[in-house]
């Protein structure tokens, strides 16, 4: 379940209120539970996957992937899987927490563990976004926000495009609140 987190200590956990806060920014959320299945927890479980695995675990979300080619027209999909472990995860982390934008939407469907996307409103605070498996978030081009891991470091999402191109951060310099800093 989505958590919304304020400069100011509160915390938000309803998508009414979250949609609230962040739907002047077009930022899309909703709840897509993951499927049950031994073959997928099992998948889910590992820490790592090799290339098959991955493959395997996507074709468990295919009906999730025709619904969006067909409603926003994306054409490929990927699993981005990060944990402790993952050699050069603290360079990536550094890479996903500075303030950017993208030319492209954002797809992004946690399938396990847990992440924050934060986000400037348009009155220049700021706020962070818990997300966890079975949250699906649409971060709209053009619409300034990070990216975090929490604590356990761990997350497997399934991410969605019209092109990779238009995915390349573009870096806007701006400092984190000290909230979230």
């Amino acid at each position: 379940m989505a958590i919304l987190y304020l400069t100011d200590k509160r915390q938000l956990t309803t998508y009414e209120e979250i949609t609230r806060v962040l739907g002047p920014l077009g930022v899309d959320l909703k709840s897509w539970p993951v499927p049950e299945g031994e073959g997928l927890r099992s998948l889910l479980g590992k820490a790592r996957l090799d290339p098959p695995e991955q493959e395997s675990l996507l074709a468990h979300f295919l009906d999730r992937f025709d619904y969006l080619k067909t409603t926003l027209g994306y054409q490929t999909q990927d699993l981005i899987v990060l944990e402790p472990d993952l050699p050069g995860l603290a360079a990536l982390e550094e890479k996903f927490r500075a303030c950017h934008t993208h030319d492209d939407d954002e797809i992004r469907y946690i399938v396990e563990g847990e992440g924050l996307f934060g986000f400037v409103l348009p009155n220049q605070d700021q706020v962070e976004l818990k997300v966890e498996a079975g949250d699906y978030i649409n971060v709209p081009r053009g619409a300034e926000h990070w990216f975090r891991l929490t604590p356990p470091r761990r997350i497997k999402a399934i991410r969605y495009f019209t092109s990779r191109e238009g995915w390349v951060p573009i870096y806007t310099g701006r400092a984190l609140s000290s909230a979230f800093a």
